[in-house]
Protein backbone atom coordinates (compact mmCIF):
# COMPACT_ATOMS: atom_id res chain seq x y z
CA UNK A 1 0.00 0.00 0.00
CA UNK A 2 3.16 2.29 0.86
CA UNK A 3 4.74 1.54 -2.63
CA UNK A 4 1.71 2.27 -4.56
CA UNK A 5 0.82 5.46 -2.41
CA UNK A 6 4.55 6.90 -3.08
CA UNK A 7 4.26 5.97 -6.73
CA UNK A 8 1.15 8.20 -6.94
CA UNK A 9 3.03 11.15 -5.37
CA UNK A 10 5.98 10.41 -7.75
CA UNK A 11 4.11 10.27 -10.18
CA UNK A 12 2.72 13.70 -9.30
CA UNK A 13 5.70 15.32 -8.83
CA UNK A 14 6.70 14.66 -12.41
CA UNK A 15 3.59 15.86 -13.60
CA UNK A 16 3.63 18.99 -11.13
CA UNK A 17 7.73 19.71 -12.30
CA UNK A 18 6.19 19.62 -16.31
CA UNK A 19 4.07 22.70 -15.75
CA UNK A 20 7.36 24.35 -14.76
CA UNK A 21 9.03 23.48 -18.09
CA UNK A 22 6.17 24.45 -19.93
CA UNK A 23 6.74 27.94 -21.38
CA UNK A 24 5.32 31.05 -20.37
CA UNK A 25 2.75 31.14 -23.01
CA UNK A 26 1.04 28.32 -22.82
CA UNK A 27 -2.60 29.08 -22.26
CA UNK A 28 -5.28 27.69 -20.22
CA UNK A 29 -5.62 24.25 -22.70
CA UNK A 30 -2.90 22.60 -21.61
CA UNK A 31 -2.75 23.20 -17.90
CA UNK A 32 -6.40 21.65 -18.22
CA UNK A 33 -4.91 18.35 -20.87
CA UNK A 34 -1.84 18.16 -17.62
CA UNK A 35 -4.61 18.18 -14.79
CA UNK A 36 -6.28 16.02 -16.97
CA UNK A 37 -3.66 13.28 -17.43
CA UNK A 38 -3.11 13.58 -13.51
CA UNK A 39 -6.46 12.70 -12.72
CA UNK A 40 -6.55 9.95 -15.20
CA UNK A 41 -3.11 8.28 -14.14
CA UNK A 42 -4.80 8.45 -10.41
CA UNK A 43 -8.20 7.02 -11.55
CA UNK A 44 -5.95 4.07 -13.39
CA UNK A 45 -3.90 3.43 -9.99
CA UNK A 46 -6.92 3.78 -7.63
CA UNK A 47 -9.00 1.19 -10.13
CA UNK A 48 -5.82 -1.25 -9.51
CA UNK A 49 -5.62 -0.91 -5.95
CA UNK A 50 -9.24 -1.60 -4.93
CA UNK A 51 -8.91 -4.76 -7.81
CA UNK A 52 -6.02 -6.12 -5.52
CA UNK A 53 -7.69 -5.26 -2.63
CA UNK A 54 -10.47 -7.72 -3.86
CA UNK A 55 -8.01 -10.27 -4.71
CA UNK A 56 -6.72 -10.22 -0.75
CA UNK A 57 -10.30 -10.69 0.38
CA UNK A 58 -10.67 -14.12 -0.86
CA UNK A 59 -7.58 -15.25 0.13
CA UNK A 60 -7.78 -17.34 2.91
CA UNK A 61 -5.39 -17.72 5.87
CA UNK A 62 -4.00 -20.68 7.26
CA UNK A 63 -5.81 -21.55 10.76
CA UNK A 64 -3.37 -22.83 13.14
CA UNK A 65 -4.13 -26.44 14.63
CA UNK A 66 -3.39 -26.69 18.16
CA UNK A 67 -1.35 -30.19 18.20
CA UNK A 68 -1.72 -31.91 21.42
CA UNK A 69 1.77 -33.66 22.64
CA UNK A 70 1.25 -37.18 23.31
CA UNK A 71 3.73 -37.81 26.70
CA UNK A 72 7.12 -39.76 26.03
CA UNK A 73 7.72 -41.84 28.44
CA UNK A 74 11.39 -43.38 28.71
CA UNK A 75 11.95 -47.39 29.91
CA UNK A 76 13.43 -46.78 33.57
CA UNK A 77 17.04 -47.71 33.14
CA UNK A 78 18.99 -49.46 35.83
CA UNK A 79 22.00 -47.12 36.93
CA UNK A 80 23.93 -49.30 39.08
CA UNK A 81 25.28 -47.53 42.87
CA UNK A 82 28.74 -45.52 42.09
CA UNK A 83 31.56 -47.51 43.72
CA UNK A 84 32.49 -44.93 46.45
CA UNK A 85 36.22 -47.09 47.95
CA UNK A 86 35.95 -46.59 51.66
CA UNK A 87 39.82 -46.80 53.31
CA UNK A 88 40.16 -50.29 55.43
CA UNK A 89 39.94 -50.05 59.18
CA UNK A 90 43.22 -50.34 60.63
CA UNK A 91 45.31 -53.20 62.43
CA UNK A 92 44.83 -53.57 65.94
CA UNK A 93 48.50 -53.18 66.35
CA UNK A 94 48.96 -49.72 64.35
CA UNK A 95 45.50 -48.62 65.81
CA UNK A 96 46.67 -48.86 69.02
CA UNK A 97 49.21 -46.10 68.73
CA UNK A 98 47.16 -43.72 67.00
CA UNK A 99 45.85 -41.03 69.31
CA UNK A 100 42.48 -39.07 68.95
CA UNK A 101 42.88 -35.90 67.27
CA UNK A 102 39.79 -34.12 68.77
CA UNK A 103 41.61 -35.08 72.48
CA UNK A 104 44.43 -33.04 71.81
CA UNK A 105 44.30 -29.69 73.49
CA UNK A 106 46.93 -26.60 74.27
CA UNK A 107 46.76 -25.21 77.87
CA UNK A 108 48.56 -22.25 79.26
CA UNK A 109 49.96 -22.95 82.91
CA UNK A 110 53.22 -21.36 85.09
CA UNK A 111 55.65 -23.72 83.20
CA UNK A 112 54.18 -22.00 79.41
CA UNK A 113 52.16 -24.07 77.13
CA UNK A 114 51.87 -27.39 77.85
CA UNK A 115 50.62 -29.51 74.43
CA UNK A 116 48.54 -32.83 76.20
CA UNK A 117 45.95 -35.12 75.10
CA UNK A 118 43.03 -35.19 78.22
CA UNK A 119 43.05 -38.15 80.15
CA UNK A 120 38.37 -38.30 80.51
CA UNK A 121 38.60 -37.40 76.05
CA UNK A 122 40.94 -40.30 76.03
CA UNK A 123 38.99 -42.91 78.25
CA UNK A 124 35.55 -42.42 75.99
CA UNK A 125 37.31 -42.33 72.58
CA UNK A 126 40.45 -44.45 72.97
CA UNK A 127 40.48 -48.05 73.68
CA UNK A 128 43.33 -48.49 74.71
CA UNK A 129 44.22 -46.02 77.62
CA UNK A 130 45.26 -48.83 80.39
CA UNK A 131 48.44 -49.06 77.93
CA UNK A 132 49.63 -45.74 77.60
CA UNK A 133 52.44 -45.07 79.41
CA UNK A 134 52.22 -43.86 83.35
CA UNK A 135 55.44 -41.55 82.76
CA UNK A 136 53.70 -39.62 80.41
CA UNK A 137 50.91 -39.04 82.72
CA UNK A 138 50.77 -35.24 83.48
CA UNK A 139 48.37 -33.26 86.42
CA UNK A 140 48.54 -29.61 86.44
CA UNK A 141 46.42 -26.62 88.45
CA UNK A 142 44.58 -23.91 86.37
CA UNK A 143 41.85 -21.93 87.88
CA UNK A 144 39.03 -24.27 86.83
CA UNK A 145 41.17 -27.11 88.89
CA UNK A 146 43.10 -29.78 88.13
CA UNK A 147 43.56 -31.43 84.66
CA UNK A 148 44.57 -34.36 83.95
CA UNK A 149 46.36 -35.89 81.25
CA UNK A 150 48.91 -37.52 79.10
CA UNK A 151 51.86 -35.22 77.61
CA UNK A 152 51.96 -35.33 73.78
CA UNK A 153 55.75 -34.81 73.95
CA UNK A 154 56.18 -37.95 75.61
CA UNK A 155 53.54 -39.94 74.05
CA UNK A 156 55.41 -38.97 70.61
CA UNK A 157 58.85 -40.31 72.31
CA UNK A 158 57.33 -43.49 72.60
CA UNK A 159 55.75 -43.95 69.38
CA UNK A 160 52.11 -42.50 69.78
CA UNK A 161 50.89 -40.64 66.45
CA UNK A 162 48.00 -38.25 66.37
CA UNK A 163 44.84 -39.47 64.31
CA UNK A 164 43.38 -36.21 62.20
CA UNK A 165 39.97 -37.71 62.13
Amino acid sequence: MYRRFIATVAAASIAITAFGAMPARADNDDAARALAALLGIAIVGKIIHDNKKDKRAHHYEKKHVKKNHVPHYNQPSYKPPRYQPKPRPLPRRVDRKLLPGKCFHSYRTGRGKVRMFGRRCLKNNYDFVNRLPRQCLYVFDTPRGNRRGYEARCLRDRGYRLARR
